[in-house]
């Protein structure tokens, strides 16, 4: 249970890091495309909230394939596509039960739900985030 601990542990760890990557990179391509806010076109701000919401599902989804890459290293799955979609299950906390690991790193899944659940919540922050601040300026563009 130990061994598991301190793998699931360092891979949250490293999904962190990916993630407030990811979460910098998204705010960093809002604050570029800010001039597009001002203008009229609704399209436009669509295309910047949309970016920023392409990133972090970007983010969102290398977390999953770390999750997925330690469970094939830990030779739970014999294909990458397995080890994929089960570690999506538990990421997205949807726990499905068709697919299941062994005994010896079932507590794996929990943790991966655990991180999942944090860093989904994190992404929804930051896109809710940067939609209150694109609605605040498209509204003051509009009111001019």
């Amino acid at each position: 249970m130990l061994m598991n601990l301190l793998w699931g542990l360092s891979t949250m760890m490293a999904c962190l890091l990916v993630q407030s990557v990811l979460v910098i990179a998204a705010i960093r391509h809002y604050r570029r495309r800010e001039p597009w806010l001002n203008h009229p076109s609704f399209w436009s701000s669509v295309a910047v909230i949309t970016g920023v919401m392409l990133l972090l599902v970007i983010g969102n989804m290398a977390q999953v394939a770390l999750w997925a890459l330690l469970f094939l290293a830990l030779e739970e799955f014999q294909q990458f596509g397995e080890a994929f979609y089960h570690s999506a299950v538990n990421f997205a906390t949807l726990g499905y039960g068709d697919v299941v690991m062994s005994a010896p790193h079932k507590l794996l899944g929990p943790l991966e739900a655990i991180n999942g659940a944090l860093m989904i919540g994190m992404s929804t922050a930051a896109l809710i985030s940067v939609f209150q601040d694109a609605l605040q300026k498209m509204t003051r563009t509009r009111r001019q």
